[in-house]
């Protein structure tokens, strides 16, 4: 009786009539979330975007480099030019029209007197690079690391959260085949029971009062055996939400998770473990550097600039124009006022830090909350297990000796089926006390912060955040 959830299955699988198959453990399933859940995978997402921040920051070190070319070309066409004219060339040379609307350049090429043609190329390269901007890439720096530490701290909180899941659905999918189980036996043992109360009408034993006790007690535990269907056919569904995959057979876990020795223990561990005191903690030295960097640009800002250009231009009359220009210097800019706009920003980042200290005093409450709710949730269902497996070990006997009792006439029909139906609940809370302990269990893990992949040894690849991390760490060209 120390399993009753174990045997119950087995008679499960029994009646069943199929072949043995292999059973899917817990682990098994938890492994299997932590590669496939959605929810976890959208997270690693949304981490990786958040590394990206810190280059983004880090860029604020580095020059800007510009770089321009346009290349034009003009065509002026001139009816007014007429044979005879004189038409100033440029540099000094003029020309005669001829009778053919043309004129001769100095170096004796012929060019119609209507038409000027004109192109003109530019090139210009631009760097700027900044010496000095009070600390402000620095802190924008600093800040967004922190909030990559706020990003992986809540990646664990989703990770703990997604096997809590796990288990919650693996187990209620457990719990529910049992109740089916159970509810398929009382129905067959309701179905004998109804045909002996008729034989026994037949010979005169019992009264029809009997049998139509019997038929009723039949209907309601049928209703009752579709209800526990129903609810199987959602756990199944939940199941596969969770996990990824439709519920097979599973196996009954029978070790509990490494727990905590004691409570004081167990708050100690997730003040300075639980996932949800980590983040706040990071958000709050983001928020500190924020403010910095707003501080910093009430600063000098220093800036090097340098530039070349190169403009190159021809015309139909005029000889080609080729300038080129190099220009390296210093840029100081000194903000006086801007309107109270930057102290205003300012103050307004001062009192986000200050709401995030105070989430860190909330995170550490709602942390001690939940783990004093889980410890005494588990404590509960172990005494439920105790109290129930005692129940069920006296409604055996008792269903016994009112059998017993009835076949000499000193019970009745109905005094037999209100202790089947007794027992049958004291069963169905056995299965669901055991499923609550290991679900309380792991619930456990999650309030101090042990319920990850790498805390439970899974047989899984784990989820390296800082791989990608230290991949797009300094990654200056590329997407």
């Amino acid at each position: 009786m120390k399993r009753q959830l174990v045997s119950l299955l087995a008679i499960a699988v029994a009646w069943g009539g199929g072949e043995p198959v292999s059973a899917e453990t817990l682990r098994e399933a938890m492994a299997a979330a932590y590669l496939s859940n959605p929810t976890l995978e959208a997270e690693r997402a949304a981490l990786r975007a958040t590394d990206e921040q810190v280059e983004q920051a880090r860029a604020g070190f580095l020059p800007n480099v510009n770089a321009q070319a346009s290349v034009s070309r003009a065509e002026r066409v001139d009816n007014t030019v007429n044979p005879g004219d004189t038409v100033n060339l440029g540099g000094g040379f003029t020309g005669v029209v001829d009778d053919d609307n043309n004129i001769t350049l100095p170096d004796g090429s012929v060019v119609s007197a209507n038409s000027v043609v004109s192109t003109n190329e530019f090139y210009q390269a631009q760097l700027t690079q900044n010496i000095f901007n009070g600390f402000q890439d620095q802190n924008a720096t600093n800040a967004a690391k922190s909030q990559v530490y706020a990003g992986r701290a809540q990646l664990r909180q989703v990770e703990q959260t997604t096997l809590s899941d796990t288990v919650t659905a693996y187990m209620d999918v457990v719990r529910d085949e049992a109740v089916v189980r159970l509810n398929e036996n009382n129905v067959r043992v309701l179905e004998r029971q109804l045909q002996a109360s008729r034989d026994r009408f037949a010979v005169g034993e019992v009264t029809r009062t009997d049998v139509a006790q019997s038929e009723a007690r039949l209907e309601g535990a049928r209703a009752q055996l579709l209800n526990a269907e129903a609810q199987l056919a959602a756990s199944r569904a939940a199941y596969e939400r969770v996990v990824g995959r439709p519920a097979g057979t599973l196996e009954t876990p029978d070790e509990m998770p490494s727990l905590p020795a004691s409570l004081e223990s167990a708050i100690e561990t997730a003040v300075s473990n639980a996932p949800r005191i980590a983040q706040a903690r990071e958000s709050e030295e983001s928020a500190r550097y924020d403010v910095k960097q707003a501080e910093g640009a009430l600063l000098p800002s220093l800036d090097v600039n340098a530039s070349w250009q190169r403009q190159k231009g021809t015309s139909t009359f005029v000889s080609g124009l080729d300038v080129t220009n190099r220009q390296v210097g210093l840029q100081l800019s000194i903000p006086l006022y801007q309107g109270g706009a930057r102290y205003a920003d300012i103050r307004r980042l001062k009192e986000v830090r200050s709401q995030r200290m105070l989430q860190i005093r909330e995170a550490e409450r709602l942390v001690r909350e939940r783990v004093l709710a889980a410890w005494d949730n588990y404590r509960a269902a172990k005494g439920r297990i105790n109290a129930t497996e005692a129940q069920v070990r006296a409604g055996e006997v008792a269903l016994d000796g009112v059998r017993q009792e009835a076949a000499v006439g000193s019970r009745t029909t109905l005094d037999v089926l209100d202790q089947e139906q007794e027992l049958l609940n004291a069963r169905v809370e056995l299965v669901t006390a055991q499923r609550d302990e290991m679900v309380a269990a792991y619930n456990l893990m999650a309030a101090v912060g042990k319920l990850t992949a790498s805390d439970l040894g899974l047989n899984v690849q784990g989820y390296d955040p800082n791989e990608h991390y230290e991949d797009s760490s300094w990654s200056l060209i590329g997407w």
